[in-house]
Formats: C-alpha cells, structure tokens, sequence
C-alpha cells in the first residue's frame, strides 16, 4: 500500500490536535479550578486559578485520567482520580495530593470502580465495585486516613451507584436496570437500612438526584407519569411529589445544588440542543440563563462560596471550554480557550437538523426520524457518510468533532447523523420502540434514510458509507446485512456481533454519560 502524501498527513494531523476542557471541579478554597484536557496524547488534569489563565499540569500519565473529584475539606488539597490501562476498562481510583505530587492506589488494581463520591466533610468517600464477583456494583467506603481499607456499606445485584451524600450522613443510591427502570433508595449508613425513594407500581427512570441542603427532601428528574424526564421534588417526610418543570417539554439531564441549597442549576436536552436554567428552591421558580452560547452544556459546579457556576459550552464549531456565571446577575466569564490545531473554525459546518419519514406511522401520520445533516460546500453530488450512535439508547448530539469537519471541510462528505428509535432525547415512547423483537425496526429507519438520500438532488446515493461503533457497531453490521446492495463500504468499531457472548462478558457501563453533573 503506498503511504499517504504528506501533505494529507500533515492537514489531518491539524485536525487530530484540536483540545477542549471539562470541569473536574473547584479547589476547596475556591481559589482554582481542577480540569480535564489534553495537551500531549492524553487528556490529564490541570489547574486554572483565573479566567484566560495557565494551565498547570499536575498528572502525567500515558494512560488517560477519567474522573475527578477534589475533596470539599479545605485542610486538604487532594483529590481522587480514576484510569484504567490499555482502554481494559478495568478502572482504577487514585488519591492526589496536590502539594506534594504523589498519589497512592485505593482500590484493589483488578476489579472495575468509579463514581468516587465524598462525603461534605471530606473525610469518607464512597464508590461502586466489581471485586465481589466481577459483575455486581457494591458499594464500598473508605476514609481518608486509611484510603485503602474498605468497609462494603452495600451488596447486592446489580448496578448501585451513590448519586449524593446527605447532609446528615445519609446516601442517596441508585439501582440503575436500563434506561427505562431505574430505583433511588436513601441508604443509612449507621444502620445498613435502605428505603426506596418515591416508589411507583410502574417501571419509571430516573437521570440525576441530589439531596436538598437540609435533607427534608430530593430533587430528581423522572419520566414518571410523563414522556420526558420531568424534575421533581419529593418530600421525605410526607411522600409528597412536586412537578417542577411542567412547562418544558424535554429532558431535565444535569442537576447541581449550590452549598447553601438557595439555588439548583439543571440542563435540558431540548431537540439536541442543551438549555442551562436556575431554580430558587425557596420559590420553586426556575429561568433560563440568558447569554450562554448556544451549544451543549454539562459539567456544571457551584463554587464553594456559592455565587459562581461553573460550566462547559460545547458547540459544533468551539471546542469544549469552560465558562463561569455569577449567578447574582447573570455575567458570563470565559476560563479556558482551547487550541485548535490553527484551523479556522468559523468555517466548519454546522449541521442542520432534519427529519426524514420512515416505514410505520403515529396518529395516522407518517413518523420522522431526526437526524443532523453535515452539508459540505458545493453543489455535489457528494458522497455520503451515516455514522450511527452507540448505547443502543444514545443519542447523536451535535458536539464539536474535528473529524466529522474533516470528512466535511477536506473529503467533501456530507455527513448524517440519525437518531433512529431507540434513542434517548425524544421521549420514552421512542425510547422502547426497538425493544426485544423490535431490534430490527431500528435498522429499518437506516434504509428509509437510504431513501431519503436518493430524493436529494445534492448527495450521491451509489456513494453511501455506514460507520459505528460499539452497539452503533452492530447496527452498521445489520446495514450491511439487509442494504449491502446500496452502500459502497461499512466501518464497524467493536461492534456487538453476538449478543450472546456480549451478554455474558459485559460487565456494564455508567447510568449516565460522564458529560453531566462533575464526578
């Protein structure tokens, strides 16, 4: 095979090199801010003491660090980390002491851990592992004097996972089954007691939950009663259910409670795009933040002096970077600027959404699939790119990717990314349509995407390429299977070819994208 030129090398190395930032939290003092982003081969963690200012390194490791939490006790500037080697997903949590550079193992080097979680004090912290057997989450707490023993505070089947520590030493857990069945419990710690949270006859979901500051109740988002994940707040005391967010017909996704409890802030995932409001827990009342660039937003943290939040702003054309709002009035600071590889990125394409008809109907009406559509310069034909999400219940969001602008900008691909059923962001109902025997229904709308794309005069429908990874890995080797006579090629990154043997060696993923509340 003859190499490529290196001028092709050279442009697609540009494109490789773009970095974005992710909030891993704030310092206990408040003074910086821990974040995640890359400036060799791996992202790594790095302080920002102030807008616009140096990044300081503090891991340097070849392996990428995964998650961070610092620890809210401000004699102490550690934080505990996790990584894993090789991408084995057997991830490991580490403690960091920031004065001294050294960092010690806490966990047992072989099971899979993560969702650290300490405690307000900063004394104890908690995380799931799979040491037991190897495929149940059990809950396991250490304290920091004695990082490495372990006490099992929960072990059951299944996935738990601590969301919040209560302000009176109690944890709020989840059993997390699927995306459609999920359980929270309030575990007491003293007693080894739990008591399930709001429970329902029904099977319902639940994203995120934290612990109102005096522990008198939960605010959580749900789809309970609703097609989307609604927040609520329940009463402890006297089972009550408050809907907060009637008024907004999409996903509450991120929830973050401010250390006096006087506000929540929580994202919506609104057609794909995200929405950053504030509610005042005194009033119930919630707004919409003005002035936050339009784009996808996650990684949120109240500052330990309770005034600022922290955040990050994902857009097709910026990379990820943090932002800083005082919350007081609404000011918008920008803290980090991420490099990209000097490439004009003003002229990246932004994706326009689409919805396209497929074989069955709701209402007597056809139903559409959304889908974003990468447009690239010209008048085409153009050659074609569907790249499929992963999950089997993900969902395509328009974040800033290089290679997709690459495809785009330097191939002159367009690109279409669907949200065939079975997607999260567009109600339960569509959520359970590729359930069980359905499967193959999901496939289906990938050939009614073929068929949309023959009626566009600008793409090239001989010229039609399917790439996924993952369980999107599997739907590419089913495209292949029922429409190979109308594609020209198919890329599957470990993708499920039998789910036989997929099943029996999979040891589970988090509930919940790790884009969301900081952990």
């Amino acid at each position: 095979m003859r190499p490529l030129p290196k001028r092709i090398t050279d442009r697609m190395r540009q494109y490789q090199n773009t970095r974005s930032a992710s909030v891993r939290g704030w310092t206990s003092d408040g003074g910086s801010l821990l974040i995640s982003t890359r400036f060799g081969e791996t992202n790594q963690l790095h302080l920002v003491s102030k807008p616009g200012g140096a990044r300081s390194q503090l891991t340097f490791f070849a392996e990428p660090v995964r998650e961070a939490v610092v620890c809210p006790d401000p004699g102490r500037r550690e934080f505990l980390f996790s990584k894993d080697v090789g991408g084995g997903e057997s991830y490991q949590i580490y403690l960091f002491d920031m004065d001294s550079g050294e960092y010690v193992m806490v966990t047992d080097g072989a099971s899979r851990n993560g969702w650290a979680l300490w405690s307000d004090e900063g004394d104890r912290f908690v995380y799931y592992s799979t040491r037991r057997n190897g495929k149940d989450w059990d809950l396991l707490l250490s304290h920091i004097d004695d990082p490495g023993k372990t006490e099992t505070i929960l072990q059951r089947e299944g996935t738990w996972v601590a969301l919040d520590w209560g302000p009176d030493g109690r944890l709020l857990v989840e059993n997390y089954v699927s995306i459609n069945e999920s359980y929270l419990h309030v575990l007491d710690l003293k007693t080894g007691e739990s008591v399930q949270v709001n429970p329902d006859p029904e099977k319902v979901s639940y994203g995120d939950a934290v612990w109102a500051r005096d522990g008198a109740g939960i605010y959580f988002s749900t789809d309970q009663g609703n097609e989307f994940r609604r927040l609520k707040y329940f009463d402890l005391l006297s089972g009550t259910l408050t809907d907060l967010t009637a008024d907004i017909p999409w996903d509450v996704k991120d929830l973050e409670m401010s250390p006096a409890g006087d506000r929540l802030a929580f994202t919506t995932n609104e057609d794909g795009i995200g929405r950053l409001y504030l509610l005042d827990t005194a009033t119930g009342e919630a707004h919409s933040v003005p002035g936050v660039p339009v784009g996808q937003i996650y990684g949120l943290a109240f500052h330990p002096g309770n005034g600022r939040l922290a955040f990050v702003v994902n857009t097709a054309r910026t990379p990820g970077d943090i932002f800083v709002l005082e919350v007081a009035d609404n000011a918008l600071e920008r803290w980090t600027y991420s490099e990209v590889g000097g490439l004009a990125t003003d002229s990246f394409a932004v994706p326009e959404l689409i919805h396209y008809a497929t074989f069955d109907s709701v209402d007597g009406q056809p139903r559409e699939i959304p889908a974003f559509y990468y447009k690239p310069e010209g008048d085409g034909p153009h050659p074609v790119l569907i790249r499929i999400h992963g999950g089997p219940e993900g969902q395509f969001l328009p974040y800033f990717s290089s290679t997709t602008q690459y495809y785009v900008g330097e191939l002159g691909l367009a690109v279409l990314a669907p949200n065939v059923r079975g997607s999260a962001g567009y109600g339960k109902s569509y959520l359970k349509l590729d359930n069980g025997y359905l499967r193959e229904d999901s496939v289906k709308d990938i050939g009614r995407l073929l068929d949309w794309i023959e009626a566009q005069p600008e793409l090239d429908a001989d010229r039609v390429a399917v790439f996924g990874g993952s369980y999107g890995g599997y739907m590419v080797l089913s495209a292949m299977t029922h429409y190979n006579d109308r594609l020209k090629c198919a890329i599957d990154v470990v993708g499920i070819s039998n789910f036989v043997s997929f099943l029996e060696k999979y040891e589970g993923l988090p509930p919940r994208p790790e884009t969301g509340r900081v952990r």
